[in-house]
């Protein structure tokens, strides 16, 4: 199975090697045709100056005058082109070659080659006619007469082919070279970069495995940048991490405690029906013992119940389509009434600061019905005789806040952190269901949270205050 590094890898290379041929195609046309524009203007600037020369020098001499000779022999050697002088009849008269006996003059040049070549706005390729022994590049130009008017003659500026291309050859060797190296680099960078991309991807595959292993506790590097997609995609992956750690943790955590808490009521059962059975326990006290039998029984039911009601609650919390808008401060109030004989036999100061106006928020009322009850029984079974217990209720920053404070014991501090969690061993965190199985501040946080709120507890010098919030509802 091919590896996404690679198939990026793959698909980089590709795109580069498309780019580049493109680019080169483009660069060798262009610049072919830019090059032979270029010596096209050389030579008709060369083949201009020289006819110019060819006139003035014709007032006073013949076209084939030593004067002329060099002065074309010295535009030739600084130019590397090769200059023929013709009269009108196309007669060589001139030659910008030095050599003693030039093979050049005395020869002719057809009359329709001249025309042809002088009616051309691009470079010709000629022998002219027969003059060189392989193909040149030629530009023509008229000689007229200042007198007459007539044309005296002709110029031509050559280039050898080969000589063109040759460098035309030498600049697309060294271009060639140049992005073989640029590609080949290209290409190095594309491989790491891809096999960088790809290590994170690598390391949650890995993850991912011994993840089905049961081994949480491995995390992928953030070696990039955090903010990019890659960074954030590792971010999430650590957070899920995290989170799956944490709930085998509770998962853990959850069997041990409902072990424990079966496993207690159980063995008691076992051991005194046994005794019943066997005739440890005297007939006299068998109806003792069958009432503790029975009471265990229905602590048996009632953590199964209370399990079973802790599901639902959360299930029917987190249903969008429960949620209502109602007057919060109605709610807490009649909330509030439910308790009032149990405040009033512990001899509590019950202090409701409630708003005159009404609060609205829109949330699963049965749920918060319940958050709040429980809550307020946690308050009222702990705080201590004769205190005060306070309710508080206000908004700020589109949010309903609730706090419920009593004054009784102080939760210790290393509790506080676990005290919503299930199960957890802390007399106060399993104090809502003290004949029960220490469900009650977990469903309260389940609850909150599936609203998308907030719930925190504070406890200091003998005061605990829980403060969770709610979505005000848009008037």
């Amino acid at each position: 199975m091919k590896s996404i590094y690679l198939r990026n890898f793959t698909a980089t290379a590709v795109l580069v090697l498309t780019c580049f041929l493109l680019v080169s195609f483009s660069f060798v046309s262009i610049g072919r045709i830019y090059l032979i524009r270029e010596y096209k203007s050389t030579m008709d600037n060369s083949a201009q100056e020289v006819a110019r020369a060819a006139e003035a020098i014709s007032q006073i001499d013949s076209l084939n005058s030593w004067l002329l000779g060099m002065s074309i022999s010295s535009l030739a050697r600084s130019t590397g082109n090769g200059i023929l002088i013709t009269d009108a009849g196309g007669i060589v008269v001139c030659c910008s070659d030095r050599a003693p006996t030039c093979e050049h003059m005395g020869r002719q040049v057809p009359l329709e080659l001249i025309g042809e070549i002088e009616g051309r706005k691009n470079l010709v390729i000629s022998d002219m006619g027969g003059l060189y022994h392989q193909g040149h590049y030629v530009v023509a130009k008229s000689i007229g007469s200042d007198k007459s008017g007539e044309i005296i003659g002709h110029v031509f500026v050559t280039n050898d082919t080969d000589k063109l291309l040759g460098i035309w050859s030498s600049f697309l060797i060294i271009a060639s070279v140049v992005m073989v190296m640029v590609f080949c680099l290209s290409m190095i960078v594309s491989l790491v970069y891809s096999k960088r991309i790809a290590r994170p991807l690598d390391e949650m595959a890995l993850a991912s495995r011994r993840f089905a292993r049961g081994d949480f506790s491995v995390r992928v590097r953030q070696e990039g940048d955090p903010e990019d997609e890659m960074g954030a995609l590792i971010d999430s992956f650590n957070k899920m991490a995290d989170s799956l750690e944490s709930s085998e943790k509770r998962r853990s955590e959850f069997i041990a405690n409902i072990s424990h808490e079966l496993r207690t009521p159980m063995t008691t059962i076992a051991g005194f029906a046994d005794g019943i059975l066997d005739g440890t326990i005297p007939k006299e006290e068998e109806e003792k013992y069958l009432i503790s039998i029975r009471d265990e029984t229905r602590r048996l039911s009632r953590l199964v119940r209370d399990m079973l009601s802790a599901s639902q609650t959360n299930a029917r919390a987190a249903d969008p389509s429960r949620r209502t808008v109602f007057d919060l401060t109605e709610l807490v109030l009649q909330t509030l009434l439910s308790f009032e004989s149990r405040a009033t036999a512990k001899n509590l100061d019950v202090d409701p600061q409630l708003p005159d106006s009404h609060i609205l928020v829109i949330a699963d009322k049965d749920a918060i019905t319940q958050v709040i009850y429980n809550l307020l029984d946690n308050a009222v079974k702990f705080a201590r005789v004769g205190s005060c217990l306070t309710l508080r209720l206000y908004k700020d920053n589109g949010k309903a806040y609730v706090s419920i404070k009593d004054e009784g014991e102080t939760i210790p501090p290393d509790d506080l952190p676990f005290i919503f969690d299930r199960f957890h061993k802390s007399d106060r965190s399993r104090s809502l269901d003290k004949d029960g199985v220490g469900l009650g501040l977990y469903l309260v946080k389940s609850i909150i949270n599936s609203h998308d709120e907030d719930i925190a507890v504070r406890s200091e010098e003998g005061v605990t205050e829980f403060v969770f919030t709610l979505k005000l509802a848009e008037k």
